[in-house]
């Protein structure tokens, strides 16, 4: 418990200390509300109808019903994309500059190391959750709604970057993996809005299932809650077999 103490509090400190990081969180949030604000829904309805004031309201409803929610989009590419690059990342950088061997030769164990670095990730992916819920005005049940999928995907991210933080050898290798991953979980659940097929080629992955639990918040889609937590956390499953299986084979060889 003192290792996880004090790897989270070096982790944390590191991450408060690197600008970089802290924009890399925050810059979703902030870029869901500035367009909310001029790209929304309301805005673009506001704009058409005052453009072309004789296409009708029914007409533009339909419209705005097909349009993505911003909320949704952003919130889905923070989880399922932001922190895949950075879990891995952390963990090749501290591999290749062998403070990882300075660590584990001071007593951390390997297993403390990773849970005190998922902690921070967790820790500071909870509090851009809550902005998140702040610009897409979520009260209630909802706001407990959305935190579970939030915080259930984010779990999942942090198990896959760890995994391939451990398996890559060099910081520069784990971007080059992480990221078409992290694309395609991040930018897959907004194609899958405009296309069918795609949906459910992706309907088995943890971002996709966010987006169709934060819809169902925003729009009333027609979403079975205990289906979507349930193959978030089947990812979260297999994820974590996947981690278990590379850790054994290579280890933490800071």
């Amino acid at each position: 418990m003192r290792s996880v103490k004090a790897v989270f509090k070096k982790q944390f400190k590191g991450s408060v200390q690197n600008p970089e990081m802290l924009i890399q969180f925050m810059i979703y949030p902030f870029m869901a509300f500035i367009m909310s604000m001029f790209v929304g829904t309301d805005a673009m309805a506001g704009d058409i109808l005052y453009h072309a004031p004789d296409i009708g309201q029914y007409l533009i409803d339909a419209m705005m019903a097909n349009m993505p929610n911003l909320v949704t989009m952003m919130a889905t590419m923070f989880a399922g994309m932001a922190l895949i690059p950075a879990v891995a990342g952390i963990i090749a950088e501290d591999k290749e500059k062998k403070s990882l061997r300075f660590l584990i030769m001071a007593g951390v164990k390997p297993p403390a190391y990773l849970i005190g670095v998922g902690s921070v990730i967790l820790f500071v992916s909870a509090l851009t959750s809550v902005a998140f819920a702040f610009v897409g005005e979520f009260r209630g049940m909802d706001f407990l709604i959305f935190m579970g999928a939030m915080l259930s995907g984010v779990a999942a991210s942090i198990v896959l970057g760890a995994a391939i933080g451990i398996f890559v050898k060099s910081q520069q290798s784990a971007t080059a993996l992480s990221m078409p991953i992290a694309m395609i979980l991040g930018f897959g659940p907004m194609m899958a809005q405009f296309n069918d097929t795609v949906a459910r080629g992706l309907h088995i992955f943890y971002s996709q299932q966010i987006n169709l639990v934060v819809d169902y918040i925003t729009v009333g889609a027609d979403t079975p809650l205990w289906q979507s937590f349930a193959i978030i956390w089947g990812n979260v499953a297999v994820l974590s077999v996947l981690f278990a299986v590379i850790y054994m084979k290579k280890g933490l060889r800071g």
